[in-house]
């Protein structure tokens, strides 16, 4: 897949950049995989906003994803490789012979045609072939893999992502995440060989503000702009920098702060991204 630039007719035009659609072989058909999801825009259950600068975007349906990968020995056929407004990579619509159709997130290198097929025992090491981590080489490259038994991927699904299978010790296999964090998952919990596909997806430049409005993201003010009322950086004569360290408008430092919370997951963790 190419990144394509765009003749600039516009001043921002000139850097405007984006990806090539020839990977995709067909627009969504199966209507009961599709839908229409509430949209929060960065709200919570109560309508208080937690993330800001959202706002609701384009109009979108939701893909139904398979992450679980448990329709066990059956093999399936790529029927078609779709756009997924709601993730950067791409998806592949599997056609079984029972008549099930399902999406699961695109492994590069998948094309329409091929097989793929989840099992709970072996297999052989195919992209796009699904099977629990115990059961898989050290050494090999996986995606979408889960955290606990039956629960569905929930690493390693962005465009380009993966991770690798690093060694086993007991019950626990020990993965290189894309961040470069060591942790232990339990060897039960399943995976699928690959990497993630869409990789060039990280090289685009958006160019313009418009487009961002589409992906429902919203203006950001800085805090040196402000008034001291409205922000700690605000405030002084002329263009001034933030006496101290770059915090949020509550105060809460925005470089090198530890804002994670102590989690059971802690002491499965061998060593961070960040030393």
């Amino acid at each position: 897949m190419a990144v394509k630039t765009y003749k600039p007719y516009t001043p921002s035009r000139r850097f405007m950049s984006g990806l090539s659609s020839s990977d995709i072989t067909a627009k969504a058909s199966v209507k009961k995989l599709l839908v229409k999801l509430p949209v929060s825009a960065g709200r919570n259950n109560n309508g208080r906003i937690t993330s800001r600068h959202k706002e609701g975007g384009a109009k979108k349906l939701y893909r139904i994803i398979d992450f679980k990968r448990n329709k066990f020995n059956i093999e399936g056929k790529v029927a078609a490789i779709e756009y997924d407004p709601y993730r950067n990579c791409r998806i592949a619509l599997v056609f079984y012979p029972d008549g099930d159709k399902r999406y699961i997130i695109q492994p590069s290198g998948l094309k329409v045609g091929d097989k793929v097929i989840a099992a709970e025992d072996g297999l052989d090491i195919k992209v796009g072939y699904a099977m629990r981590l115990k059961n898989i080489p050290v050494g090999t490259i996986v995606h979408n893999i889960e955290m606990h038994p039956g629960a569905g991927g929930q690493l390693a699904r962005s465009a380009g992502a993966s991770a690798q299978i690093m060694g086993r010790e007991g019950k626990y296999i020990i993965i290189r995440m894309p961040s470069g964090e060591m942790r232990y998952i339990l060897g039960e919990c399943m995976a699928t060989i690959g990497v993630v596909g869409n990789e060039d997806f990280i090289n685009i430049s958006i160019g313009k503000a418009g487009r961002n409005r589409h992906r429902g993201i919203r203006p950001q003010t800085r805090g040196s702009a402000m008034n001291p009322v409205d922000h700690p950086h605000g405030g002084g004569e002329g263009k001034t920098g933030s006496s101290g360290h770059p915090v949020s408008p509550w105060g809460t430092p925005a470089k090198g702060y530890k804002t994670r919370k102590k989690k059971a997951s802690d002491r499965l963790i061998i060593s961070r991204r960040k030393k």
